[in-house]
């Protein structure tokens, strides 16, 4: 599978000191654990580090010591959730699509994409996050080079026979329903986020469908 391009980070979000010793491996992922509870809580705007810093129990210096502000922390969680779906989709390039067909694929890959959703605390405020905040656009950006070369690549195995471009038309138009969709699902519960979740598999399946 070709890697999408690794943005570089400026040094307004490089963590402050690479964490070697698992006593701050384990520092660090708590500051990411606690920040991701937090911005479901009390959204983008409302989050501080001296929020944060009070969460964990900890001065704001100390958490300085490790991040020196609040987009670098919400950008390690970024590439926390990008590798996450990185990883769905190497998953999903092993699979026999041929076998599968497009009805097959719809039906699995949307399942284990929602898995990596519902899994992310604060998914829905992190998302509008790399997408609002100029500083962790990058990470938006990639996601979506990401999503979209590896959906060609799976229509081409799905028999759809179409130019790279209109491939890659398709491929945005399967990313954004996707991705939208299943942002509602993960936050919704119950019989709605399974109405919501069939909704938009029959909505998948039926534009797969027509281009295959």
């Amino acid at each position: 599978m070709t890697k999408a391009r690794v943005p570089r980070k400026t040094n307004s979000l490089q963590p402050r000191r690479t964490p070697l010793q698992k006593r701050s491996q384990q520092r660090i992922q708590q500051i990411l654990d606690v920040t991701a509870s937090l911005l479901e809580k009390v959204g983008l705007d409302d989050l501080t580090t001296i929020l944060i810093a009070k969460e964990l129990g900890i001065s704001v210096g100390a958490l300085y010591h490790y991040f020196p502000n609040k987009y670098a922390i919400l950008y390690a969680l970024g590439e926390h959730w990008l590798a996450e779906i990185s990883s769905v989709i190497i998953e999903v390039e092993s699979w026999d699509l041929s076998a599968l067909g497009c009805d097959g694929f719809v039906e699995q890959y949307t399942d284990v994409l929602l898995t990596v959703y519902r899994k992310q605390k604060g998914v829905l405020p992190l998302v509008q996050a790399l997408f609002a905040v100029p500083e962790l656009r990058v990470l938006d950006t990639q996601h979506d080079e990401l999503m979209i070369a590896a959906l060609v690549r799976i229509f081409k195995r799905l028999g759809i026979t179409e130019s790279n471009t209109e491939l890659q038309r398709l491929g945005r138009a399967h990313l954004e329903f996707t991705h939208a969709l299943l942002l509602v699902v993960a936050s919704q519960r119950g019989v709605r986020a399974l109405r919501t979740l069939d909704d938009l598999k029959t909505m998948m399946r039926s534009f797969l469908n027509r281009s295959a």
